[in-house]
């Protein structure tokens, strides 16, 4: 595989966020409604599409334990696979629960507070002093963030490798503010005009805007694209499919939720160009 820019996700791909974003849908979830999915079923969302917004995952879990509750008679991996059936992200899911009788569907349309779920999410992850920094105001409850428990899976060799040999860009569903703390702790050094996060695009991935215009900006012939969900692979073949001039290759990553020869089998099903272990073994991938 030949490429001349690299473009790296961060969640599961720089960080791992197993303890962080993940643990803060499924307590966020519990903390407004007693009842919430495992950490595990956050994979199941994932791999449905369309949720490369951890808010919006978020939401959906919540629809999904407020539409049991009312009768909903769908397993967590068959409400997921309903919301993939009807084009993945948070609206499917709401056509989901939309199947409930209509006072069922009314009484979850009143319990469902999305913005409380993104301020409880936002005290959880960022904990009580970043909240007040970063959302402009004080936190539903004090809490420690668990922001800080994120360790680094980029290895310094790793960073100094792909920044020497190739254009590095940047792009993640992580508000800007909270790339930039992710960036700093794995010690990648990559300029703003070069990142896209999740501040510079409404339509998400797998839209292909946001990798093609950092292609562009990257000057690249040849793009690889690490990330650790099937979406980002996707991001990689629908920038192909738009932009002719440019090779695009979708490398998944075996450090998020995807692992295994299972996780290697889902990318590999919708188009990966390669599968890695870590992104430490992109350089050699890329020799």
């Amino acid at each position: 595989m030949h490429a001349d820019a690299v473009v790296l996700d961060i969640d599961g791909v720089l960080v791992d966020v197993a303890g962080s974003y993940r643990r803060a849908i499924v307590e966020s979830v519990d903390r407004l409604y007693g009842r919430t999915i495992e950490i595990g079923d956050v994979q199941l969302f994932k791999d449905a599409g369309g949720f490369n917004n951890d808010w919006e995952l978020t939401d959906a879990a919540a629809l999904f334990v407020l539409g049991r509750r009312e009768g909903l008679k769908l397993s967590v991996a068959e409400f997921t696979d309903a919301i993939a059936e009807r084009g993945g992200g948070l609206e499917a899911a709401r056509e989901v629960v939309a199947e409930l009788p209509r006072v069922s569907q009314a009484r979850v349309r009143d319990r469902w507070d999305r913005e409380a779920l993104r301020e409880t999410f936002q005290a959880l992850y960022l904990g009580s002093d970043r909240y007040r920094e970063l959302e402009g105001g004080e936190p539903p409850f004090e809490a420690p963030g668990y922001i800080h428990d994120e360790p680094a899976l980029l290895e310094p060799e790793t960073a100094e490798a792909l920044t020497d040999r190739f254009e590095v860009g940047v792009l993640t569903g992580r508000p800007a503010a909270e790339a930039e703390i992710a960036l700093s702790r794995v010690g990648l050094d990559v300029p703003d005009e070069r990142r896209f996060t999740m501040d510079d695009w409404d339509e998400g991935k797998p839209h292909p805007r946001a990798l093609t215009t950092l292609a562009d900006r990257l000057g690249a012939a040849a793009v690889a694209f690490a990330g650790d969900t099937l979406d980002d692979v996707r991001t990689a073949t629908n920038a192909a499919e738009v932009d002719s001039d440019r090779e695009y290759y979708g490398v998944g990553v075996l450090t998020g939720g995807l692992t295994g020869e299972e996780g290697r089998r889902k990318y590999e099903s919708v188009g990966a160009a390669a599968v890695i272990d870590s992104v430490n073994d992109l350089p050699d991938l890329l020799d």
